[in-house]
């Protein structure tokens, strides 16, 4: 019994030290400026600084640019997240099927990842300029041309950048999930009599929820970094529809507006936080009820 204690504790010992870089990185480059952040919130000035309480936020609720920000970027969040899922794991459907060119199709799902955004928004800008690509397809079609970054059709436009530029990492988290799925329960609910639905509901979707609540909280924070593409194409001052809480956050820091700037950023890694713990609630509960 004393031989395991001891072990224990030099197995304790030597994990700590494993762990004690990445904790010192993410208190020193993470943690401590978030709670310097709150803080700073909560103040009325960075230099000689007064406790105002929760005067910021209140500030930052009544604000409109605020409220146009978080309408917008909620907005984009619950449209593409379920759109990103659904995509991605309809094509990690079809990817893991014996279908033609299907290594080459993998492939270019995966190129979105490793090549740098900034080097391919000028595509994305030749492709929606007025004078574009796609503006020139539609006027040969008999279309009208659209000012697409500069009317509501931008709203557009960014789903479709978050789909081109997150949607391979999905695919292939759900890939590695099907993967795990034996194959034998397929071949029973064939020999049973189920179709293609009543195994895609029952064995395909139980065994993805794991995979899937993943995928869904990785999404949802993905579309809450969706500013560089959006700032790349549009600048700082885009289209009301393309407004979202990282451009406001961006404006306070140039207007060196730290109070209203901080608050931002607490108010929404606070809503990250709820939502995520909202997630893990229902994923509980399925895993109850499936059992």
């Amino acid at each position: 019994m004393k031989q395991i204690k001891r072990w224990t504790r030099k197995d304790g010992t030597a994990a700590l030290m494993f762990l004690m870089p990445s904790v010192f990185g993410f208190a020193l480059f993470y943690l401590i400026p978030f709670a310097a952040g709150v803080y700073y919130s909560l103040m009325d000035s960075t230099v000689d600084s007064h406790f105002v309480g929760l005067d910021n936020y209140r500030e930052l609720l009544a604000s409109q640019s605020f409220q146009k920000a978080a309408s917008n970027t909620f907005y984009f969040s619950i449209v593409s997240v379920p759109l990103i899922l659904v995509l991605s794991l309809g094509l990690a459907i079809l990817l893991s099927k014996h279908i033609y060119l299907r290594k080459w199709l993998r492939t270019a799902y995966v190129m979105p990842l490793v090549v740098p955004v900034a080097s391919i928004i000028l595509i994305w800008q030749m492709l929606f300029d007025w004078n574009g690509s796609l503006n020139a397809w539609l006027s040969g079609f008999g279309f009208e041309r659209v000012d697409w970054m500069k009317t509501d059709a931008a709203r557009n436009v960014i789903i479709i950048v978050y789909l081109w530029k997150n949607i391979g990492y999905n695919v292939i988290l759900f890939l590695a999930g099907l993967q795990q799925i034996p194959k034998d329960y397929y071949e029973t609910a064939k020999i049973e009599g189920a179709g293609r639905l009543w195994q895609f509901g029952r064995i395909t979707l139980v065994y993805l929820t794991s995979t899937m609540f993943f995928v869904v909280i990785m999404s949802i924070i993905n579309s809450f970094k969706v500013f560089r593409e959006t700032y790349l194409i549009a600048g700082d001052y885009p289209h009301d529809s393309i407004y979202m809480m990282q451009h406001y956050m961006n404006n306070m820091f140039t207007s060196l507006n730290m109070q209203k700037l901080t608050a931002a950023a607490t108010l929404m890694a606070g809503c990250i936080l709820l939502i995520v713990m909202g997630l893990f609630a229902l994923e509980r509960r399925y895993r109850q009820f499936m059992e």
